[in-house]
Protein backbone atom coordinates (compact mmCIF):
# COMPACT_ATOMS: atom_id res chain seq x y z
CA UNK A 1 0.00 0.00 0.00
CA UNK A 2 2.62 2.47 1.34
CA UNK A 3 4.52 1.80 -2.66
CA UNK A 4 1.80 2.28 -4.31
CA UNK A 5 0.93 5.79 -2.63
CA UNK A 6 4.44 6.75 -3.22
CA UNK A 7 4.39 5.83 -6.66
CA UNK A 8 1.04 7.77 -7.16
CA UNK A 9 2.65 10.34 -5.40
CA UNK A 10 5.94 10.23 -7.82
CA UNK A 11 3.65 10.00 -10.70
CA UNK A 12 1.58 13.00 -9.80
CA UNK A 13 4.80 14.90 -9.47
CA UNK A 14 6.00 14.09 -12.70
CA UNK A 15 3.16 15.11 -14.66
CA UNK A 16 2.63 18.44 -12.71
CA UNK A 17 6.20 19.48 -14.32
CA UNK A 18 4.84 19.58 -17.94
CA UNK A 19 2.47 22.59 -16.90
CA UNK A 20 4.08 25.60 -17.00
CA UNK A 21 3.25 28.98 -16.71
CA UNK A 22 5.00 31.34 -19.74
CA UNK A 23 6.54 33.97 -18.20
CA UNK A 24 7.35 36.49 -21.28
CA UNK A 25 11.55 36.88 -21.52
CA UNK A 26 12.52 40.80 -21.74
CA UNK A 27 13.00 42.25 -25.03
CA UNK A 28 16.20 42.23 -26.37
CA UNK A 29 16.36 46.09 -26.46
CA UNK A 30 15.26 47.34 -23.15
CA UNK A 31 15.61 50.86 -23.05
CA UNK A 32 17.12 52.21 -19.92
CA UNK A 33 15.85 55.60 -20.29
CA UNK A 34 12.15 54.39 -19.54
CA UNK A 35 12.77 53.17 -16.32
CA UNK A 36 11.54 55.00 -13.14
CA UNK A 37 13.17 57.81 -12.03
CA UNK A 38 13.24 57.95 -8.18
CA UNK A 39 15.51 59.34 -5.47
CA UNK A 40 18.66 57.17 -4.79
CA UNK A 41 17.09 55.26 -1.43
CA UNK A 42 13.69 54.51 -3.32
CA UNK A 43 15.28 53.26 -6.08
CA UNK A 44 17.29 50.88 -3.98
CA UNK A 45 13.90 49.95 -1.67
CA UNK A 46 12.17 48.74 -4.90
CA UNK A 47 15.09 47.61 -6.55
CA UNK A 48 15.70 45.17 -3.50
CA UNK A 49 11.87 44.78 -2.64
CA UNK A 50 9.55 44.67 -5.83
CA UNK A 51 11.95 44.05 -8.94
CA UNK A 52 11.76 40.59 -8.54
CA UNK A 53 8.31 40.74 -9.41
CA UNK A 54 8.03 44.22 -11.25
CA UNK A 55 10.71 44.27 -14.12
CA UNK A 56 12.42 41.55 -15.87
CA UNK A 57 15.34 41.34 -13.17
CA UNK A 58 13.22 38.69 -12.00
CA UNK A 59 16.13 36.71 -10.31
CA UNK A 60 14.17 33.08 -10.69
CA UNK A 61 15.01 31.03 -7.83
CA UNK A 62 15.46 26.92 -8.16
CA UNK A 63 11.84 26.16 -7.21
CA UNK A 64 10.40 29.02 -9.74
CA UNK A 65 11.20 25.96 -12.00
CA UNK A 66 9.49 22.92 -10.06
CA UNK A 67 6.03 23.01 -10.67
CA UNK A 68 4.16 23.20 -8.23
CA UNK A 69 5.83 26.28 -6.81
CA UNK A 70 6.85 27.16 -10.29
CA UNK A 71 2.85 27.87 -10.78
CA UNK A 72 2.83 29.91 -8.30
CA UNK A 73 5.85 31.87 -8.48
CA UNK A 74 5.56 32.50 -11.98
CA UNK A 75 1.90 33.42 -11.72
CA UNK A 76 2.51 36.11 -9.71
CA UNK A 77 5.96 37.56 -11.58
CA UNK A 78 3.13 37.48 -14.82
CA UNK A 79 0.67 39.31 -12.72
CA UNK A 80 3.26 41.63 -11.00
CA UNK A 81 4.74 42.86 -14.66
CA UNK A 82 1.25 43.24 -15.90
CA UNK A 83 0.16 45.48 -13.06
CA UNK A 84 3.61 47.72 -12.86
CA UNK A 85 6.77 47.25 -14.56
CA UNK A 86 9.26 49.41 -13.52
CA UNK A 87 11.71 49.26 -16.62
CA UNK A 88 8.40 49.81 -18.84
CA UNK A 89 8.02 52.96 -17.01
CA UNK A 90 8.49 55.43 -19.67
CA UNK A 91 6.49 53.74 -21.74
CA UNK A 92 3.12 54.68 -18.90
CA UNK A 93 0.79 57.29 -19.62
CA UNK A 94 0.22 59.89 -17.10
CA UNK A 95 -3.11 58.10 -16.02
CA UNK A 96 -1.60 54.71 -15.86
CA UNK A 97 1.45 56.70 -13.78
CA UNK A 98 -1.50 58.24 -11.25
CA UNK A 99 -2.99 54.78 -10.87
CA UNK A 100 0.10 53.32 -10.25
CA UNK A 101 1.57 55.63 -7.32
CA UNK A 102 -1.99 55.35 -5.75
CA UNK A 103 -2.00 51.69 -5.73
CA UNK A 104 1.59 52.08 -3.94
CA UNK A 105 -0.11 54.24 -1.30
CA UNK A 106 -2.62 51.89 -0.92
CA UNK A 107 -0.97 48.67 -0.46
CA UNK A 108 2.85 49.87 0.34
CA UNK A 109 1.78 49.00 4.13
CA UNK A 110 -0.60 45.84 4.00
CA UNK A 111 0.32 43.75 0.92
CA UNK A 112 3.76 44.60 -0.93
CA UNK A 113 6.02 43.01 -1.34
CA UNK A 114 3.59 39.47 -0.36
CA UNK A 115 4.28 37.77 2.69
CA UNK A 116 4.73 34.63 1.33
CA UNK A 117 7.71 36.56 -0.70
CA UNK A 118 8.79 37.58 2.35
CA UNK A 119 9.22 34.48 4.16
CA UNK A 120 11.89 32.68 1.30
CA UNK A 121 13.42 36.56 0.54
CA UNK A 122 13.95 38.14 4.13
CA UNK A 123 16.19 41.01 1.98
CA UNK A 124 13.37 42.16 0.93
CA UNK A 125 11.46 43.06 4.30
CA UNK A 126 10.61 46.53 4.51
CA UNK A 127 10.72 48.11 7.65
CA UNK A 128 7.94 50.36 9.04
CA UNK A 129 10.20 53.81 7.67
CA UNK A 130 10.93 52.21 4.52
CA UNK A 131 7.52 52.10 3.62
CA UNK A 132 6.81 55.45 4.98
CA UNK A 133 9.42 56.57 2.43
CA UNK A 134 8.02 54.90 -0.25
CA UNK A 135 4.39 55.99 0.21
CA UNK A 136 5.49 59.73 1.08
CA UNK A 137 6.88 59.10 -2.22
CA UNK A 138 4.49 57.82 -4.13
CA UNK A 139 1.70 60.46 -2.40
CA UNK A 140 4.25 63.19 -3.66
CA UNK A 141 3.41 62.57 -7.52
CA UNK A 142 -0.46 61.95 -7.47
CA UNK A 143 -1.75 64.92 -8.78
CA UNK A 144 -4.72 66.40 -7.55
CA UNK A 145 -7.79 65.80 -9.58
CA UNK A 146 -9.20 69.27 -10.93
CA UNK A 147 -13.04 69.72 -10.91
Amino acid sequence: MFKQILLWTGATFLLLQFIQIKVPNPPANIDPQKEIKAPKEIASMLKTSCYDCHSYKTKMPWYGHISPMSLEVKSHIKEGRLAVNFQEWGNYSDKKKQKIYKGIVKTINFAMPMPMYLTIHKDAKLTQAQRNKIKAWAKSHIKKEEY
